[in-house]
């Protein structure tokens, strides 16, 4: 897939508002909205645009508390790694999880409700797995920075 600058453009804008309308965008970039339409319809046919999602302030509804958890799991081989990675992505908890290099396999960040709430996730999720070696939790203090976007 060729990415051009009008592509680009279009992706930056619609990272901060997935919500904009093609007349909106061509009024910023310079083209027409019939072109920031196919264009918009390429970037999610091919995959450029992944997903399109609400971001939900926690505040609002509740408030979550957000964990940092790191896992080592056993050694048992890609089926594994692969068994872990599954597991993680049926999770509704795990916000996002990152196979990583280093003292820990995986890096996970997680939303509960409150502790009670993650302790009964550890439960499920580390402790009824016998391929994890160990985790280690960090809670978080405050959201300073969340996003998902990437510079482009």
């Amino acid at each position: 897939m060729k990415i051009d600058d009008f592509d680009i453009a279009i992706l930056n804008l619609v990272q901060d508002n997935a919500q904009l309308k093609s007349e909106s965008i061509a009024e910023s970039i310079g083209l027409s909205p019939t072109a920031c339409q196919r264009r918009l319809r390429r970037l999610r046919e091919d995959g450029a645009i992944a997903s399109e999602i609400a971001v939900i302030d926690p505040s609002i509804v509740g408030g979550r508390v957000t964990m940092i958890v790191q896992v080592v799991l056993e050694r048992g081989g890609s089926h594994t790694v692969d068994a872990f990675k599954r597991k993680m992505r049926e999770a509704p908890e795990v916000q996002q999880c990152y196979y990583v290099t280093g003292e820990y396999d995986f890096i996970l960040l997680v939303t509960a409700r409150d502790i009670a709430d993650y302790e009964q996730l550890t439960r499920r999720i580390f402790f009824e797995n016998s391929q994890i070696q160990k985790f280690h939790t960090i809670v978080t203090m405050e959201n300073v920075k969340v996003g998902l976007g990437i510079p482009l």
